[in-house]
């Protein structure tokens, strides 16, 4: 079972990135996605999920700047994060909703002011 998250990556405040999460077949057809960020001396928080139908819920931090998306025929899901905050610098990880499977390694995000 493997969970790979990339995309993250050094921008400037008011930039964009976008992060993508392949999941194996029998993990995407069978669960809501979600992505979720960890800062450093926080506790990890739930950003965004997707369910398998394309309904979508976002964390209020995010709302209005970030859009979650999933591909079910690449079995990918997405994260596009526009108007990027300081804030936002944290490891992004994606996981099924609920969270199911050990969480992967997460791609690091960095947003400089």
């Amino acid at each position: 079972v493997q969970l790979q998250a990339s995309g993250g990556g050094l921008v400037q405040a008011g930039g964009s990135l976008r992060l993508s999460c392949a999941a194996s077949g029998s993990i995407f057809g069978n669960y809501a996605m979600a992505w979720h960020r960890q800062a450093p001396g926080k506790q990890r928080e739930l950003v965004a999920s997707v369910t398998r139908g394309g309904s979508t819920r976002y964390g209020d931090s995010v709302k209005g700047r970030f859009t979650i998306s999933r591909d079910n025929a690449k079995n990918t899901v997405y994260l596009q994060m526009n108007s990027l905050k300081p804030e936002d610098t944290a490891v992004y990880y994606c996981n099924t909703l609920p969270s199911v499977y050990p969480w992967g390694q997460g791609t690091q995000v960095t947003v400089s002011s």
